[in-house]
């Protein structure tokens, strides 16, 4: 039998390997070399860096990160080592854009300005990004696309960074962190960046914390060119910079892509990774026991109401942003806890709307984001 190490927090994991596989589960933190020195296999998170610290005069020969990043995993390491390793891209797309969804729609409320015909940057076009772009043209944006690996493959709609810094009401990124060459990240909207942003706008970071840099983004927000930040992500976690949080409109702990739906797709990846490496018969094993989200069904009154708030009615319903801010500034030492024991969280497709007297085009609009219709 295969030996696996295996963060203790993946979700859905435990039971599944056991009769292929001694596997031992642990902290992130608690993932050492001691800890793996004969294992076969390390299944993580991104709490747990995998580099030579951890690696050498280890016997490890496949690490999955049940995660879309992977800027945890030194790859060069890898190669050169003969670790063969995956991660999870796109596993939590659907959840940032619920996530973004119920930011921008409580951006919305706050500025008493409807969405419709502002202009939005999305920096980052890959999975998660694709999914904010349709989001943003079901809800009447204007769309400018940011994102020179694909411009360069591709052509089409892309626009340079100035354009983006220069045009948006909103900039959200979706980028990796990559922390050198050419599609360098890190600090990525630093000073030089933010003195060319829009008066006014409003920054959105679901990515990755090092990509905004700190203090010229809370000198940005403090001089009030920058209207607001929505952050999930933080320099530094878990010990963010607590001014940064308190000037922040909403912010939580790097939970975007945490629904249940998402974090099922992440370790069914890793899982179906694994086996292939080791030859292991779960090719096609999902998650058969998501639990079902308290109250599965809403029913909207559409009289009277705009499009928006119709809208926010369903995406709050289905997830509240703000007690995750709450708790959050509540008790920001709580930051890895908060993640770690995060609620169930059910995306778009586990909510049936009931709609009495909705406009057509919102109905449509609901039934693209995925809500199931009566």
């Amino acid at each position: 039998m295969i030996k696996i190490v295996a963060d203790d927090k993946i979700p859905f994991l435990k039971g599944v390997l056991e009769s292929f596989a001694n596997i031992s589960y642990l902290p992130g933190r608690q993932i050492t070399r001691e800890e793996i020195r004969d294992a076969d296999a390390l299944l993580i998170r991104t709490r747990t860096r995998c580099d030579s610290d951890l690696l050498d005069g280890t016997s490890v020969k496949f690490i999955g990160t049940c995660t879309i990043g992977f800027d945890h995993i030194d790859t060069k390491y890898c190669h050169n080592h003969n670790i063969k390793w995956a991660n999870a891209p796109g596993c939590n797309s659907s959840s940032v854009m619920q996530y973004m969804a119920a930011a921008l729609l409580s951006i919305s409320a706050e500025r008493r300005t409807g969405l419709r015909g502002r202009t939005i940057g999305i920096v980052g076009v890959g999975h998660v990004g694709s999914k904010v772009e349709k989001l943003a043209r079901l809800l009447g944006m204007n769309v400018l696309l940011n994102d020179p690996p694909r411009a360069r493959k591709e052509g089409g709609n892309f626009v340079d960074l100035d354009r983006i810094l220069s045009e948006s009401d909103i900039i959200t990124l979706h980028v990796p962190l990559n922390m050198d060459g050419k599609e360098r990240t890190l600090h990525f909207f630093d000073s030089s960046v933010f003195k060319k942003i829009k008066k006014g706008c409003w920054l959105i970071n679901t990515s990755r914390g090092e990509v905004a840099e700190t203090d010229p983004l809370m000198e940005v927000l403090a001089s009030e060119k920058l209207t607001g930040a929505v952050l999930d992500v933080w320099e530094k976690e878990p010990e963010i910079s607590i001014p940064l949080m308190h000037m922040a409109f909403l912010a939580t702990p790097h939970i975007a892509g945490y629904s249940a739906d998402g974090k099922a797709n992440g370790t069914s990846m890793i899982v179906r990774s694994l086996s292939k490496i080791f030859k292991v018969p779960l090719g096609d094993w999902y998650p058969a026991d998501i639990p079902s989200p308290e109250i599965p069904e809403l029913i909207i009154d559409c009289e009277g109401k705009s499009n928006e708030d119709i809208l926010r009615r369903a995406v709050f319903h289905s997830y509240n942003i703000s007690e995750d801010d709450v708790k959050l500034r509540f008790d920001p030492s709580r930051f890895e806890s908060l993640r770690e024991n995060y609620p169930i969280r059910r995306e778009f497709g586990s909510y049936t709307l009931r709609l009495k007297g909705c406009p057509v085009d919102t109905w449509s609009i609901l039934k693209e984001l995925g809500f199931r219709i009566q």
